[in-house]
């Protein structure tokens, strides 16, 4: 449950395909490109919200202090150094990013700060720390394009419980929210996105499953995950519009559900979990997962893609 979930859109691939699409005049294309590229974008900033969560759970988790546990537990996340400090109120754990390789496609340098009110316990129901982004920036190894995130949000144990005790508890509810997060982009452009999913966690009888689903809504959207401005000075949503499902048994692997972006210049509709066909597969799959992905243009263009993730 604590492994990096991998880059789940590569939308960049689509850049090439939409140059090539024949018969597309050049607003089309830049359309295209600008779509892909946020849909990247998107993917990768809420693939790392979602490893810091993780990161929130080993650090709050190992130290009684802070869950109420009986006793500290080891746990390491292995890019990363925890300094705990329980003296103050709120009490902290200061993660310090060092830039180590860990899985062989990024890397992350600078510091995020959990902060929790003295008293508070993790393993009670509404207990909730605030999570401090403090330059974090992200840099994908294939290439070298990076992500910098900076502010803060709120990491919520919505039912209560410790995910080392999720045997007995049958299942775990978290939830990830935020008025505005900064994310600074390659191209030195920098914009302010908002955050509310939340994350349910049970057990199968290979495992873990986490389901992730949007929590916020915009007159006739729901399920909005993620919204704001993207590098293109466009207002975006995304809205997970069927639950994404992460499944122990098959190696950590997004395994099934579809997201939605709307954007100024195009919609793009992602199912997961498909083979190479596009049809729905079984976990395990064999080989790889396919993700389909459908491209409606604001000019009524249009062009659709099955690759594998």
């Amino acid at each position: 449950m604590k492994k990096r979930i991998l880059y789940l859109l590569t939308f960049s691939l689509m850049i090439g395909f939409a140059a090539c699409k024949k018969g597309s005049g050049s607003d089309n294309n830049s359309n295209n490109e600008q779509g892909a590229v946020h849909s990247d974008d998107q993917s990768r900033f809420s693939s790392e919200v979602d490893a810091v969560s993780n990161d929130a759970d080993i650090a709050l988790e190992s130290s009684t202090n802070f869950s109420g546990r009986l006793q500290n537990i080891l746990g390491t996340i292995c890019d990363a150094s925890a300094v705990l400090n329980t003296a103050t109120n709120p009490m902290t754990i200061t993660i310090t990013y060092d830039g180590t390789n860990c899985f062989g496609n990024r890397t992350r340098t600078g510091v995020v700060v959990l902060s929790m009110a003295q008293g508070t316990q993790w393993k009670n129901a509404g207990a909730a720390v605030t999570v401090s982004f403090q330059n974090l920036k992200i840099t994908r190894t294939a290439d070298n394009k990076s992500i910098t995130i900076n502010g803060t949000q709120t990491y919520t144990n919505v039912s209560g419980g410790l995910l080392i005790n999720l045997a007995s508890l049958g299942t775990i509810t978290h939830s990830i929210t935020s008025p505005g997060l900064s994310v600074t982009f390659d191209n030195g452009s920098q914009r302010n996105w908002q955050v509310a999913k939340q994350r349910v966690f049970t057990l199968n009888g290979g495992g873990a499953v986490i389901t992730t689903t949007g929590t916020h809504s915009d007159g006739n959207n729901s399920n909005i995950a993620e919204w704001g401005t993207n590098r293109f000075g466009g207002a975006f949503t995304t809205a997970i519009t069927s639950p994404l499902i992460i499944r122990q048994d098959c190696n950590f692997r997004l395994t099934a559900g579809s997201v939605f972006h709307t954007l100024p210049v195009a919609n793009v509709s992602v199912t997961f979990g498909l083979n190479a066909s596009g049809n729905p597969t079984s976990c395990p799959g064999t080989g790889s997962y396919y993700f389909k992905a459908v491209w409606a243009g604001a000019n009524g263009d249009s062009l659709s893609i099955i690759h594998p993730y």
